[in-house]
């Protein structure tokens, strides 16, 4: 095509100017991601080092591990506490269960390094028959004794309730099958009832007392090792 000045518009310095006719124009750059991971010292981070920092570790008292190798942390992390199972370093995305004989043990170290704070763990203890002036025949007071059988205890559960968002939420403590332990949220969804939440439980210190209270008071947490008595 010629242009204006009777050339063609390619051999035109004027018209071809600036344009992709232009023989000295200089491609654009374009703009250089931003390196990841990378310090102020110009060092970089393995993936690993990153995800860990995003991981908090904050005081936590634990049982286990079990036979899976797994065990549950009750950890205080920003905003509240934090009920997880863990295993090889990483947290499960699984409702966390523990057995009921390891529950006084981990609730006590709790108590003693204060994750339920403000005065909490004195009514948690209270609640639970786990206070000091207990003797040691009655360290697990406070934990019915179950029937011979047991097995109307299997299902039983205390809970505190709540919302998520919209929804009625509730963190029960839950008797499972031979001594066993649920301690997970549980979310009421429209037409469909209440839903288990298999993952780790992320609630106020409050929550967690009112569930334990609540299932001490129903027996739930019950030990069947003097039944025959």
């Amino acid at each position: 095509m010629f242009c204006r000045h009777n050339r063609f518009t390619a051999d035109c310095p004027i018209c071809a100017k600036g344009t992709v006719l232009d023989p000295d124009r200089k491609p654009a750059r374009r703009p250089r991601p931003a390196a990841r991971g990378r310090r102020k010292d110009g060092s970089r981070r393995s993936a690993r080092a990153v995800q860990a920092t995003t991981v908090s570790r904050g005081p936590f008292a634990s049982a286990g591990p079990y036979p899976d190798g797994h065990e549950v942390r009750l950890e205080r992390v920003p905003g509240g506490l934090r009920f997880a199972a863990w295993q090889a370093g990483q947290i499960l995305r699984a409702a966390p269960e523990l057995d009921l004989p390891d529950l006084p043990a981990m609730l006590g170290g709790a108590v003693e390094k204060g994750l339920f704070g403000d005065g909490r763990d004195a009514a948690l203890a209270a609640a639970l028959g786990a206070s000091a002036g207990a003797d040691e025949a009655g360290a697990d007071a406070g934990f019915i004794t179950a029937s011979a059988g047991g097995d109307p205890l299997i299902g039983a559960f205390g809970a505190s309730p709540g919302r998520s968002g919209e929804l009625r939420d509730e963190l029960r403590v839950e008797r499972l099958d031979g001594e066993r332990l649920r301690i997970a949220r549980w979310i009421l969804r429209p037409n469909a009832g209440w839903e288990l939440q298999e993952a780790p439980v992320m609630l106020p210190p409050d929550r967690f007392g009112q569930a334990l209270s609540a299932a001490a008071e129903k027996g739930v947490l019950a030990s069947g090792a003097d039944a025959a008595e």
